[in-house]
């Protein structure tokens, strides 16, 4: 849980977040060492930062140019008190998690692994869980991380606040890392939990300081707005044992509706924001709110649902949203109309192994009365799907066919 927050942290010490991520590990290790005999610190996050920071410290000092990044650096860490704030400054980022994130983002990195180094370092995922998040080999992930930590030290990239252009042009893969965040939290890939609330919490924090740094970019609110609409529904889609409660079953009494307060308010900034259509995140939020404005699962304005994922399906074409817009589209029209649109997207390389198409695609079945060919999709998407509680509800269905 803490191992971001000291990786942001050490970073922008040592300014190479490959030897941040293991000055951190060094930390966690140190504490494995220790807190069995001396006990568990009271504040065990600040224990752990200050362990970081001094091997941080102790490494600056034993570089070759030890006087001047001792200058730089270290004389400041070791004569200022803890949590010293920096000068104000109205267009700095002053979260180390976001300046990790937009290092993370940096143009010597291809999209793809500014994606997969910041999930690692930032969201704490497992090589894994990126791989399934992004649709990618595993191999194909574990190799992107590796050569992006490379990267940024080969080129000499500072762990720095982006301005301008620069900030710009890193934004959409900021924008994509925390979103990729929150889904991992909020529909775990695997594990024993269908949900990772601190993941949740993490990106829906980041999206909400990204918002007041960029208050005139009109996705930075959609994003904001979708994550809080979204996190709106955590407490109801949990049963008492922590068995996944679908959309449908929800008790929408347990809906937060402080979030979803602060979710349309968001969206009313996107549109305000927005030069022309709304962006991709934006229309998300659209039909996030879509479902927040309906007080049951009936009431819910599918129509409407399917339009918004029509225009998402122009702005961003991907299988994934097209077999979205087909749950939709069978829910406006009929189950017949959303198997047409499944079963056109289902030879999808990207799609070959995503346990939702079989998942989706027995659901319609079973409201077509074709219960036989539906247990074997369900079945099959329990033996694609890694998180237990998952696997569970899906053999459940298979059992109910």
């Amino acid at each position: 849980m803490e191992s971001p927050r000291i990786i942001a942290g050490v970073a922008r010490i040592v300014r190479d977040v490959g030897i941040a991520e293991e000055l951190a590990q060094d930390a966690l290790v140190a504490a494995l060492e220790q807190w069995p005999e001396r006990g568990v610190p009271d504040n065990p996050g600040a224990w752990l930062m200050t362990a970081a920071k001094h091997r941080a410290i102790d490494l600056v000092r034993r570089r070759e140019r030890y006087a001047r990044k001792l200058a730089e650096v270290g004389r400041d860490l070791e004569s200022a008190p803890p949590h010293v704030d920096e000068p104000a400054d109205p267009d700095a980022i002053d979260d180390d998690l976001l300046r990790l994130v937009f290092t993370a983002c940096h143009p010597v990195l291809s999209a793809e692994a500014r994606v997969a180094l910041t999930l690692r370092l930032l969201g704490g995922l497992t090589t894994a869980e990126i791989a399934r998040a992004v649709l990618t080999p595993e191999p194909t992930v574990a190799q992107r991380i590796v050569r992006a930590k490379r990267t940024l030290a080969a080129k000499g990239v500072a762990f720095e606040v982006p301005y301008g252009p620069d900030r710009d042009d890193r934004l959409g893969s900021v924008l994509e890392v925390i979103y990729l965040i929150f889904n991992e939290g909020y529909a775990a890939t695997a594990g024993d939990d269908w949900l990772r609330p601190a993941l949740c919490e993490d990106a829906l924090r980041l999206a909400r300081v990204l918002a007041g740094l960029m208050p005139k970019e009109s996705e930075v609110h959609g994003l904001a707005a979708l994550l809080e609409l979204q996190a709106s529904r955590s407490a109801a889609r949990t049963g008492p044992t922590g068995e996944p409660v679908l959309l449908a079953d929800q008790s929408r009494a347990h809906w937060n509706q402080m979030l979803i307060r602060r979710g349309f308010a968001a969206l009313a900034r996107a549109r305000g924001a927005a030069e022309g259509a709304l962006g991709p995140y934006a229309l998300q939020a659209a039909i996030a709110a879509c479902h927040a404005h309906a007080a049951t699962y009936d009431d819910t304005d599918w129509r409407q649902i399917a339009a918004l994922y029509a225009l998402l399906v122009a702005r961003v074409p991907s299988p994934v949203v097209e077999l979205n817009r087909a749950v939709a589209v069978s829910l406006a029209e009929g189950p017949a109309a959303g198997l047409a649109l499944v079963d056109a997207v289902a030879a999808e390389p990207a799609l070959r192994d995503y346990h939702l198409l079989p998942s989706v695609r027995g659901d319609l079945l079973v409201r077509l009365g074709r219960s036989a060919e539906a247990r074997v999709e369900f079945e099959r998407a329990a033996a694609l799907a890694r998180n237990v509680r998952e696997r569970e509800l899906l053999l459940a269905r298979a059992g109910e066919c």
